[in-house]
């Protein structure tokens, strides 16, 4: 999940993404390809020294939130018109906003589909859901639908998802245990924050620098959730031994796997004696986006 910090990776060939003269991102060198088709839109920086590209900014005189939004919006629509990108295959009229930091000021907003082609940050929710039967943990486990465009039939968290434009983090957390697991509002609300996973992988479809705020929500032990909107097709409820030798295969979702060995480290269920890989787990669960 750390592929692009790794030796091979593009990190030395991206150019920097610049809005209103702050960095917001990485662009492969495909897409700076692509973008210097759109001068009204991208300035393109050439630097022989780097590679294709060393910066691209968002054109100055798009001075405002909604003066930016919509004219990256029109590039992707167009980008999106001309079949070049995998990941704009998986359109989902879904808006992530784009700042440096999220603490920061949101700056544009941008399809969610669009934003690996940007190395923009993406941060979303996830909750692990579990409860003790006397001494004995249990935990929740979802899996994907078969439909669903990233990752189908993959296992999961109980209950997950980006967070879009105009949604908080508790927000997201409460409308996602309702639509994927039927939780209702009086318990989801119960869930506490317990810290976030961050990591920056990338694929062909581009480059995802992701930090994912956690939640632990003990449930009541006669609690089953439900399959909701359909983006999960089953729920398993296990004991924490088999989560733990489960999310080391490739049935788990891997940015899903690395929320449940943050709970695993975080409640003890790993042991630094034990396993010789300890350090590596705990700095590779944080890493800075």
């Amino acid at each position: 999940m750390n592929s692009f910090h790794l030796p091979g990776s593009s990190k030395g060939t991206c150019s920097t993404f610049l809005v209103d003269g702050q960095t917001v991102g990485s662009i492969p060198a495909a897409v700076v390809k692509e973008l210097h088709g759109y001068p009204e839109v991208f300035t393109v920086y050439q630097d022989s020294t780097r590679g294709p590209a060393s910066c691209v900014e968002l054109n100055t005189k798009l001075s405002s939130y909604d003066l930016r939004s919509a004219a990256v919006h029109q590039v992707l629509e167009d980008l999106r018109s001309r079949n070049l990108f995998q990941t704009l295959r998986e359109w989902r009229d879904e808006r992530y906003e784009v700042m440096p930091q999220f603490s920061d000021r949101t700056l544009m907003n941008m399809e969610r589909a669009a934003t690996p082609l940007f190395g923009v940050k993406q941060y979303g929710v996830h909750v692990n859901g579990y409860f003790w039967r006397g001494s004995e943990p249990f935990m929740w486990i979802a899996r994907r639908s078969l439909t669903k465009p990233t990752y189908p039939g993959l296992l999961d968290n109980l209950a997950a998802g980006g967070i879009s434009t105009g949604m908080g983090i508790k927000e997201t957390l409460i409308k996602e245990c309702q639509e994927e697991a039927c939780i209702p509002e009086a318990i989801a609300a119960r869930a506490k924050p317990v810290g976030s996973v961050s990591y920056t992988y990338e694929s062909v479809k581009g480059i995802y620098p992701e930090c994912q705020f956690v939640y632990d929500l003990e449930l009541p032990q006669d609690f089953v959730p439900r399959v909701g909107d359909g983006e999960v097709q089953q729920f398993y409820l296990w004991p924490m031994e088999k989560v733990k030798e489960t999310i080391a295969t490739t049935d788990f979702k891997p940015n899903c796997a690395l929320v449940v060995l943050d709970f695993l480290v975080r409640h003890g269920f790993i042991d630094p004696d034990q396993e010789p890989y300890y350090l590596e787990f705990v700095e590779g669960l944080h890493q800075a986006l």
